[in-house]
């Protein structure tokens, strides 16, 4: 039986709304988590403001083991930890367990990456003038790369757009579950149609937000 789009706008909007909250609760957790694990990176590497080898390999190892498993496998290995944190594997709550462990490391390098652009004469200056190094980092460093860091960001949101799309597969919620429940399963053209297009939209709304935020930054 054929599923008319216009019945299904209230199923639609509540898919939408929770990819939604699922992206942006995912996104200020790992941010969370990724932020500090990004600035331990640069502090803790070689020349770096604390240069510590042990912490440094411990950390970038931890990172690159999580950066290396794509998000479904992810998804599904990490299942009895989504449980015990959430009490379930399924809906929306669960979906976002397996993100932030999807985003955190992915954010941590971004904003690594972000830190080292920042020119080391802005930084030599400031050691000359007696800053400790926790003064570097909260007054410098992050200052000066925080356009970088905003646009990095973006791309992090973007990528979390299209991870809880994935979601889907496990009963997560949003309009991945919506696309493959109707748009795959009962071969509802219509139904997929618009999930592409309310995906599209979404990543074409967070992308212009993130340009507009990073240039502003650029000019303070």
């Amino acid at each position: 039986m054929d599923v008319n789009i216009v019945e299904m706008m209230p199923r639609i909007i509540e898919a939408t709304n929770e990819t939604l909250l699922m992206v942006f609760i995912s996104l200020a957790l790992a941010c969370l988590i990724g932020i500090p694990l990004g600035v331990a990176l640069v502090a803790t590497r070689e020349h770096g403001l604390m240069e510590n080898g042990a912490i440094f390999n411990v950390l970038n190892v931890i990172v690159n083991i999580f950066r290396s498993i794509p998000f479904i496998i992810l998804l599904v290995a990490i299942l009895p930890i989504t449980r015990f944190i959430v009490g379930t594997s399924i809906g929306t709550a669960a979906a976002v367990v397996p993100l932030v462990f999807f985003a955190a490391p992915f954010v941590a390098r971004l904003v690594e990456s972000s830190l080292l652009e920042v020119n080391n004469g802005v930084v030599e200056a400031a050691q000359a003038m007696g800053a400790s190094n926790w003064q570097i980092i909260f007054r410098v460093l992050l200052p000066e790369a925080l356009s970088s860091i905003t646009l990095n960001l973006t791309i992090a949101t973007i990528g979390l757009v299209g991870a809880s799309a994935m979601a889907g597969f496990v009963g997560g919620g949003g309009l991945g579950d919506l696309a493959i429940s109707y748009g795959y399963q009962r071969f509802e053209t219509d139904i997929m149609i618009a999930t592409v297009v309310l995906l599209v939209v979404l990543v074409q709304i967070v992308q212009m937000i993130g340009n507009y935020l990073s240039k502003k930054l650029r000019r303070l």
